[in-house]
């Protein structure tokens, strides 16, 4: 066995907020940072921090959206989905009302329905968003992936 570092995968959270005044849309930021496009709200959790709260706090300030987590969606480990690192995202499904506004290190906020999604879309959200459409049509959820 190796005496080297531990590199583990680092812990993110994304959101797929569903809008209570727009119903069947979806809120994403455009990053102002690599790798720049669109994305779901989310980030990394800081230490000491639960999941879900982690998510409610990249919400706020990304969106400026108070959000209600309303469910455990899925968790995406494929260690290519975040060129700078890996990563493993829970992601979450929760609701909010208002109009979303870019902060932090979002540059603005878009509101659209899944089927005409912003472009382009980094990470692999285009994969959890199709996931999620999928689930919504269909109540089963994603299949572990590898």
């Amino acid at each position: 066995m190796s005496g080297g570092p531990y590199r583990n995968p680092t812990p993110t959270v994304d959101v797929l907020i569903e809008l209570a005044d727009q119903p069947g849309t979806l809120v994403f930021i455009l990053r102002n940072n690599v790798p720049q496009g669109y994305a779901l709200p989310g980030g990394f959790v800081d230490a000491g921090e639960f999941l879900a709260d982690a998510a409610a706090r990249e919400v706020k300030e990304e969106t400026g959206l108070d959000v209600t987590i309303i469910e455990l969606f899925h968790c995406y480990s494929n260690p290519s989905r975040d060129p700078r690192q890996h990563t493993v995202s829970t992601v979450f499904i929760g609701r909010a009302t208002g109009t979303p506004v870019g902060g932090d290190d979002a540059a603005t906020c878009v509101v659209c329905a899944p089927a005409a999604l912003p472009a382009p879309l980094v990470f692999d959200h285009a994969t959890i968003v199709a996931d999620y459409q999928h689930y919504r049509a269909t109540g089963e959820r994603p299949p572990a992936r590898r």
